[in-house]
């Protein structure tokens, strides 16, 4: 599939998916799945830096004007669309060099299982912190972090496992 094709069919569809479908999905009053997250896991490790940079950020804005959330999606988006690459060098051992023939389907589920968790924890925290703009409500942060991490990473395996392309 082409790759620039396949790029605007993940953006469109993560974003119709999370502001039609998923942020109308609020479970025990607090939990909510924020799937958009997958756009910066699966964007393609070889190509252009701000263009990635450039489209989380839009994804993220275009998140918050249909959430009325003020910048707190586009912020989180961005910063793990950002810090990224730290944790692919970290986890995967990869370096610049064999980012062309990075994929995550390739690698050991144990890997990307950590990989995943990882920047789903980062947002959500960054995201609820946002949210609650205090200290005085840490406990309700962190729960609301672990409960929507969780259940954003069921969907995100998930998801993943179903439209997962056979060779």
């Amino acid at each position: 599939m082409n790759k620039v094709f396949y790029i605007s069919l993940l953006f469109l569809s993560l974003l119709f998916l999370q502001v039609f479908i998923l942020n109308n999905i609020l479970l025990l009053g607090f939990v909510n799945p924020y799937l958009y997250v997958a756009f910066a896991i699966f964007y393609p490790l070889k190509k252009e830096r701000y263009l990635f940079l450039f489209l989380s950020f839009l994804l993220g804005i275009s998140v918050d004007f249909f959430s009325n959330s003020g910048g707190m999606h586009a912020f989180s988006l961005l910063f793990i669309a950002y810090i990224r690459l730290f944790f692919v060098r970290i986890i995967f051992k990869k370096t610049e060099q064999d980012y062309l023939l990075f994929n995550l389907f390739q690698e050991p589920f144990g890997k990307v299982f950590n990989y995943v968790i990882i920047l789903i924890v980062i947002h959500h925290f960054i995201l609820f912190s946002l949210a609650n703009f205090s200290t005085q409500n840490i406990s309700n942060v962190l729960i609301n972090t672990l409960y929507s991490s969780i259940f954003t990473a069921v969907l995100f395996f998930i998801g993943s496992y179903i439209f997962r392309r056979k060779k």
